[in-house]
């Protein structure tokens, strides 16, 4: 037998530790029952470049846009139902939104506030889904729905380039204001939760949870929401989706109620998109945000994408306040490498009611994304 060979044997024994008799199958692997294992994952680092008026700082960063991260998938079947665990960890590399003028951040600090997913599933096809511990409430993503090919550089999360950096006052001083507070989503999180998905009906589902941060230390938060999206790609030409949340959040007894929503329609024949999502808060806080997209294959390595978007938002700091930011990306996707390539450039400014002037703000991103 060749020394190839008994590499072969000694991979396939200790798989079979794990499940029973396991094939494999790229990243997947399976038993004589039906089980699977699969892993997954991806890396996204990027160069950021950020001008706040008065100085410029540039770093290598994790894109926070859709950081890097790595989990696993457990199926059995029982039947025509299936029972699903997914474990998923982010890298905790150092974010695209989580350094500042005064602090570059550590390049990891992983802690168990990164843990995305340890979540057990039930899926039945007559019923839905159900589902137990930590994962997506329904109304995570409710904002992100998108449909231009750039979502890795540039989405409704503008913020997501730079949001840990200052603003800057006229003066050249650093205000206590970051990018990340006056450009909000309201987007669902990730909680310990139970949750239900419909089946699906005609292109329609309906999804509720209830969750509680138990991630935090000390934390006191309880949310519930319900969501209804949309996905149809049998409308001729256009492929359209779309997304609508409400959630309730519970901290420390403050209450808050966000509604949210996103759609996108894209146009096969032409790669031409449009994304438009909103948000509101009950207690104070609004915005819009719409975006501009045209994917073409214009090299044989895989789909070009172009985007040109634009948010404004109001009330999200204080009483009277707008936030305004304007952006344009591209994407090359490098398809037998699972490779996607970007650059992206991003506009901020801001204004309120007080007698601080302040400067608007700049990012560059430019990465890829590596999927395995």
């Amino acid at each position: 037998m060749s020394t190839k060979s008994l590499a072969v044997g000694s991979s396939t024994l200790a798989l079979t530790a794990l499940l029973a008799a396991p094939a494999f199958a790229g990243p997947t692997y399976t038993s004589d029952n039906g089980g699977s294992f699969r892993w997954y994952g991806q890396l996204n680092l990027a160069y950021q470049g950020y001008d706040d008026g008065g100085e410029d700082y540039n770093r290598l960063v994790d894109n926070g846009n859709s950081g890097s991260r790595v989990g696993f998938w457990l199926e059995q079947p029982f039947g025509e139902n299936t029972l699903k665990f997914r474990f998923e960890t982010s890298l905790s590399l150092r974010a695209s939104d989580g350094v500042n003028q005064n602090d570059q951040g550590d390049i990891t600090d992983w802690t168990r506030s990164d843990l995305r997913h340890v979540d057990l599933q039930w899926h039945t096809p007559r019923y839905g889904t159900f589902s137990i511990g930590q994962g997506s409430m329904a109304a995570d993503g409710a904002t992100g729905i998108d449909l231009s090919g750039t979502g890795v550089a540039a989405n409704t999360s503008v913020a997501d380039a730079a949001g840990g950096y200052f603003l800057r006052d006229a003066g050249g001083n650093l205000t206590g204001i970051e990018i990340g507070d006056v450009f909000a989503t309201f987007d669902g999180s990730r909680r310990g939760r139970v949750r239900y998905d419909s089946p699906d009906f005609a292109g329609f589902t309906v999804s509720a949870s209830y969750g509680e941060d138990i991630l935090t230390k000390d934390a006191d938060t309880e949310q519930y929401d319900i969501a209804l999206n949309y996905e149809n790609e049998d409308l001729g030409d256009f492929t359209v989706a779309g997304a609508l949340a409400v959630s309730w959040t519970d901290k420390g007894g403050a209450d808050t109620r966000d509604t949210i929503a996103s759609a996108a329609v894209l146009h096969e024949p032409t790669g031409l998109s449009l994304s438009a999502a909103s948000g509101d808060r009950d207690t104070g806080g609004n915005y819009g945000y719409v975006k501009l997209g045209y994917t073409a294959n214009l090299i044989s390595v895989g789909a070009t994408s172009f985007s040109v978007d634009y948010y404004d938002g109001s009330d999200l700091v204080s009483v009277n306040d707008s936030a305004e930011s304007f952006g344009v990306a591209a994407v090359q996707k490098f398809d037998r490498q699972n490779l996607e390539a970007y650059i992206a450039y991003r506009e901020y400014s801001y204004d309120d009611s007080s007698a601080t002037n302040y400067q608007d703000g700049s990012a560059i991103l430019a990465g890829a994304r590596w999927k395995f």
